[in-house]
């Protein structure tokens, strides 16, 4: 069955929509079904896209193409909205570049059935749904009723009000009445009727885009949040001269933002001509704020109106209700959302790690059993189809609050919508093999084409069935992810997503195996997929240990798991079981090799792969001596630097030095190297810790944390660093200290990650691929962590634009490729890496690559910009990763040839 995959759209959660759409892509059984994608513009174009630019990290590192796109002076990337106004040719010439363009009449050609991934208006406000009727293809969740009421927050409470349902109490404010008005005496009634905290809201849009919590009678912060979910935004001259010009861009960034900001395209005041790009909104404002007081700043599709609503004190959760096989709603195991007093918005919903995500909520059985029955009881009163995510609050007196009902869920492989799955026992590709069925059997009952779709059913239930018999010998991998260092939860999105890769394979029967434990041992558990697919490394090791505490499931895990037997039996096929400890021994009868899906240590440092051999179990990546040395930034350098390439200078800062004279310490660093510099743990990863330190105070700061004895942050020096929410900074004995790569008069600079893969050739000796590197773009001092692995938020370009002219751009490549192919000789790395470098391109054409470190096991999350690399290459994901275990094979059977040196 062809199943096109509608993914990106025109909302301002595209970014999460096309990261789901890679997901359902991916995960889709692929002895079922055929995946076409149709990638969705922002201005609402069908786009059959060719597979490779599905795996890039955003929309922007690939549409609108680098030649589609203007000059730009900082090099901004920017959606295709921002390109204004464009002819028919230039539409046809960007979109030649990543697949082709489809008519709305041939979509019925393309696909038997449309699985929408989309996201917000455009997607899930019944537009596209009753497009897709009027074409007579079915299509995924709630139909068109359902969805325009699913979107409108402001009619559903209304319904809700009306039904004496349960819900928090709510005003509307419209934007003509609120530019009319007295703000501080609609502050004042707010505070009076709905007391405080109030929650403001942009009504039509999810992802807690355009919410605020506003805690505090204050008017200045009451104005903001108003603005703040009507996208516009005040700009006063003061404000704006107060910046730098870095800050300034910076500034125009965060607020051109779609998720943070307001996005583009704005007006100022009551102009109607509209402003497209950032740059240009950037030059306006130098203009406009030289004489004017102050500026308006208006999206032109904002909202219209905010909804404001009391705050609920308590316990916040979100639950996926499913259509049972008799169209009957069946609530799955609700989520907790465990946080402090932040709001639960964009970043925590989908960075893992940030928020604990507790399934079931810990609440008493019976109030457990009250929450699903309620969300239930909503999804009728909606009349919702197929699936819809249902959150809500339970007060502290215990009173029950249901809000926001969305029609459609985050599909990225950790969000509510697979982890609840999960609890009864399904995998991502089992639970859309469900939900394809299940819409389905809704669209033949709403009288979409009756006897098609009843063929169409009969069809999938025989294949369905005929995979549960399937006896096919495949080669067993077990894929090790978790640790217990502070890049554990993106080790766990790395291990989940090769998982998830070699599942969906005729080849491969991967085992989730979790690493736990200390330097001094390490334990092995293997995972059943309800607790490989829980939030984040720290929510799987919990449920270990309460699996080894002798914790029997959860009563109401248990109870659902009875109501959703049918489905289970049907999809699954096996029952769950509890996370097992194995040995190594035991892991080597269990798989023919392994996949290390770990990052820094354990995993990158020699330690595991030396008890791997003792085994003779194949496995991916560098061997043990040149591991043992990657792991080591210092030594990394030393080796380079030794072989004639270049590296910053650079020195450990030990801990015993700085207890024994701290001001001697700080002195010693600063007469070797001038602010700013770099302070980064030696032998961690994920941007951790990782800071550019200016002066004395964030290097005394930088100290205080990297040094301190207890596991919690000093929260005086982790303001001055600015460090986020829940920020992970490791504890050490030493850090590294470097020079800070600058441009240096360079008349192009930089900064790259690339790729390589090692093969062996017919005479045994060992290749080296490299492949065309990335260009990383950090919007802040250092390259962050949301930028490497939030959907969404990094900007990585690939190739690199080392320069305009192609052949120029090509030469300057083949230079710094051979660079990147020595580093690999001279630390012998083997299987694959990630080199990260600076590249200095001189006036006269002369290039410098400054290595930064070396990553002999590389993140492997969906969209991590390897994948990029591999696909210019040729490679999709999976053949990528097929290479890398074929050559960890290959490795071992050589090994075993190897003739032993007779005794003299």
């Amino acid at each position: 069955m062809k199943i096109g995959i509608f993914f990106g759209g025109t909302s301002r959660e595209r970014e999460i929509s096309f990261a789901g759409g890679r997901t359902v892509f991916d995960n889709l059984d692929k002895a079922l079904f055929q995946p076409v994608p149709i990638f969705v513009d922002s201005l609402g174009q069908f786009i059959l896209l060719d597979w490779q630019f599905i795996y890039k990290g955003t929309i922007r590192d690939f549409y609108p193409p680098v030649e589609s796109q203007p000059a730009s002076v900082h090099h901004l990337q920017v959606y295709i909205e921002s390109l204004g106004e464009l002819s028919h040719e230039e539409w046809f010439h960007a979109i030649m570049k990543v697949g082709r363009q489809v008519q709305v009449e041939e979509l019925p050609q393309l696909m038997d059935f449309a699985f929408l991934a989309l996201h917000g208006p455009g997607g899930e406000d019944g537009a596209i749904q009753g497009m897709l009727e009027w074409l007579g293809i079915p299509y995924s969740g709630s139909g068109i009723l359902p969805s325009a009421f699913g979107i409108d927050k402001i009619a559903q409470k209304n319904l809700l009000h009306a039904l004496n349902r349960p819900t928090p109490n709510f005003r509307v404010i419209k934007a003509e009445e609120w530019d009319t008005t007295d703000h501080a005496a609609t502050l004042a009634y707010l505070v009076r009727e709905l007391g405080l905290p109030l929650v403001l809201k942009a009504p039509r849009q999810g992802s807690s885009i355009g919410v605020s919590i506003l805690k505090t009678d204050n008017l200045a912060k009451f104005e903001a949040a108003i603005d703040r979910s009507l996208f516009r935004k005040l700009v006063t001259r003061e404000d704006w001269l107060r910046l730098g010009e870095q800050d300034k861009l910076a500034w125009v960034q965060h607020l051109t933002d779609i998720r943070e900001g307001i996005g583009l395209p704005v007006v100022f005041d009551d102009e109607t001509a509209p402003i497209y790009h950032p740059e240009t909104l950037l030059f306006a404002l130098n203009e406009r704020l030289e004489s004017a007081e102050q500026v308006l700043l208006t999206n032109v599709d904002g909202e219209t109106q905010v909804l404001v609503e009391s705050f609920v004190a308590g316990r916040e959760f979100s639950c996926i209700v499913v259509e049972d096989p008799n169209g009957l709603p069946l609530a799955l195991p609700p989520t907790e959302i465990v946080k402090g007093e932040e709001m639960f918005d964009y970043r925590s919903k989908y960075l893992p790690g940030l928020a604990r995500k507790v399934t079931p909520i810990d609440l008493p059985e019976a109030k457990i059993q009250e929450i699903r029955e309620a969300c239930e009881e909503m999804f009728r009163t909606f009349g919702f189809q197929v699936y819809a995510r249902l959150d809500g609050f339970v007060g502290h007196d215990g009173k029950l609050f249901l809000n926001d009902p969305n029609t459609t869920s985050g599909m990225l492989p950790a969000s509510f919508f697979f982890h609840q799955a999960a609890e009864i026992g399904l995998n991502p590709s089992q639970f859309l093999t469900y939900l394809i069925r299940t819409s389905l059997a809704a669209r033949r009952r709403a009288g979409l084409r009756p006897v098609k779709l009843a063929q169409l059913l009969a069809k999938l239930d025989e294949a369905v069935a005929g995979r549960q018999h399937e006896a096919t010998e495949r080669i067993r991998v077990a894929v090790i992810m978790g640790g217990y260092s502070s890049e554990r939860h993106i080790s766990v999105e790395s291990g989940r997503n090769i998982y998830e890769k070699l599942s969906s394979s005729a080849k491969y029967a991967p085992v989730p195996v979790f690493l736990t434990g200390s330097a001094d041992e390490h334990k092995l558990y293997v995972l059943p997929v309800n607790v490989m697919l829980k939030d984040n490394a720290d929510d799987i090791r919990e449920k270990i240990e309460h699996a080894e505490a002798g914790e029997a499931p959860h009563p109401i895990l248990e109870r659902i798991r009875r109501e959703a037997s049918v489905i289970t039996s049907t999809y699954a096929g096996q029952a769950l079981a509890q996370p097992r400890r194995i040995s190594f021994e035991e892991l080597a009868q269990l798989a023919d090799e392994v996949f290390i899906a770990l990052h820094g240590r354990p995993g990158e440092d020699g330690a595991l792969q030396q008890q791997l051999e003792k085994l003779h179990l194949p496995y991916n990546g560098s061997g043990v001596a040149s591991s043992s040395v990657t792991i080591n930034k210092f030594e990394t350098n030393e080796r380079l630097r030794k072989a004639g390439l270049l590296v910053a200078d650079h020195r450990m800062a030990p801990k015993l030095e700085w207890q024994a004279d701290a001001e001697s310490f700080y002195r010693s660093l600063e007469t070797q190297f001038a602010y700013p510099f770099i302070a980064k743990p030696a032998d961690d990863g994920c941007s951790s810790a990782v800071k550019k330190i200016k002066n004395r105070l964030e290097l005394e700061a930088f100290c205080q944390l990297i040094f301190r004895t207890e596991e919690d942050l000093l929260s005086g020096p982790a303001a001055v660093l600015h460090l986020g929410f829940k920020e992970e900074f490791p504890r050490k004995d030493a850090f590294l200290v470097e020079t800070l790569i600058s441009r240096d008069g360079a008349a192009h600079f930089l900064e790259i990650t690339g790729g390589l893969l090692t093969s062996y050739d017919e005479q045994g000796q060992l290749k080296i691929e490299v492949f065309e590197a990335s260009e990383a773009l950090a919007t802040g001092e250092v390259l962050s962590l949301e930028e490497k692995f939030l959907a969404g938020e990094g900007q990585n370009i690939t190739p690199a634009r080392y320069a305009s002219d192609s052949a120029e751009r090509q030469r300057i490549s083949d230079e710094v490729k051979a660079v990147l192919r020595r580093v690999a000789e001279v630390l012998d790395i083997q299987g694959y890496a990630r080199i990260d470098a600076f590249v200095r391109v001189r006036q006269q054409g002369q290039v410098e690559v400054l290595i930064i470190e070396v990553n002999s096991l590389p993140g492997m999350t969906p969209a991590t910009c390897i994948f990029h690399q591999t696909a210019l290459a040729g490679y999709t994901p999976y053949q990528f990763i097929d290479r890398i275990l074929e050559f960890g094979k290959a490795r071992v059977e050589r090994a075993s040839h190897v003739p032993t040196p007779l005794l003299s």
